[in-house]
């Protein structure tokens, strides 16, 4: 990787390894989908208006906006409000244990939508780093029981999953359309909150708020570097790299997040946690240094930007 694509890959992994523990912030009164509206509402707020102030332009066609519709639906909404969910009865670290499977659902996918062969060295990289993530969080592996709430928290992770790696294979075809990133994810995250506040309505799911600091605070991290900042940096590094190496991504946000726990919540390392996070240093280093694969998709004759 470049320079450039090593600040747009640890970025995100530096934001999001946090905000794993800033959600639990989020959940009790207001509930997860609320917040989930309220997140992407207040970052496609923020994206927009920087947009406008820039003149970067923000006009898509409605066809285009059908599409915008889709990736966020896939990339904010659904994905979000079963991350919510999931956390809701697991513990952060499971989440994050079940969510790099990310690696290797975008690895396939490419493969499968694009014809792009997954290098080698990135797929040593994602196994080196889902079984470091493994015994990173083995206390929670092993107490996890596919049953009752648990059983239905490993469901909506898995699931989340799934619906995320979607949006990852469908963020690269638009972009390989040449449709901008920035003004693309600002209207995607505003269709992702329509979305879920429709589905509040349709539900009866009261849209509520919570005033306290710890709510306000934590909704103001999430939207504006959880999701401005962080998904900026990502998708432009999808854009430029293709979903594989792009999704080992979240193999290193939980070993950040352990790193944050030991400094603000004086987490005391196992060897075994110490084991899992040489094994996700070393894919890390096979994965930047992998050489890039084409990972292009060719638009369709004609398609409009």
């Amino acid at each position: 990787m470049s320079g450039a694509d090593l600040l747009l890959f640890f970025v995100p992994c530096l934001i999001w390894g946090t905000t794993w523990l800033v959600i639990k912030a989020q959940l009790g009164a207001v509930a997860p989908e609320v917040s989930v509206a309220w997140r992407f509402g207040l970052a496609s707020a923020v994206l927009l208006g920087w947009c406008l102030l820039r003149g970067v332009p923000l006009r898509f066609g409605l066809r285009r906006h059908l599409e915008l519709a889709l990736l966020g639906s896939l990339l904010f909404a659904v994905n979000y409000v079963l991350v919510y969910r999931a956390e809701g009865s697991l513990t952060s670290g499971l989440v994050a244990v079940v969510f790099a499977l990310i690696i290797f659902w975008n690895l396939l996918g490419a493969r499968l939508f694009f014809g792009t062969p997954a290098p080698p060295a990135v797929v040593a990289g994602a196994v080196l780093g889902v079984a470091g993530l493994a015994l990173l969080f083995w206390p929670e592996v092993t107490s996890l029981r596919a049953e009752g709430r648990q059983g239905m928290g490993l469901l909506y992770a898995v699931a989340g999953s799934l619906v995320a790696s979607a949006g990852n294979l469908y963020s690269q075809r638009l972009f390989a359309r040449g449709v901008p990133v920035v003004s693309a994810t600002a209207w995607a995250m505003g269709h992702a909150s329509l979305q879920v506040l429709a589905w509040c309505l349709a539900l009866g799911v009261p849209l509520g708020f919570d005033g306290r600091p710890a709510y306000v605070l934590s909704l103001l991290y999430l939207a504006l570097l959880g999701s401005v900042v962080a998904f900026v940096a990502y998708l432009t590094l999808l854009q430029r790299l293709g979903v594989g190496r792009a999704g080992y991504t979240t193999a290193v946000i939980p070993v950040v997040a352990m790193l944050a726990s030991t400094l603000f919540e004086d987490y005391r390392w196992t060897a075994a946690a110490a084991a899992g996070l040489g094994l996700v240093l070393a894919g890390t280093v096979l994965v930047v240094r992998a050489k890039a694969q084409a990972a292009r998709v060719t638009p369709p004759a004609g398609s409009a930007a």
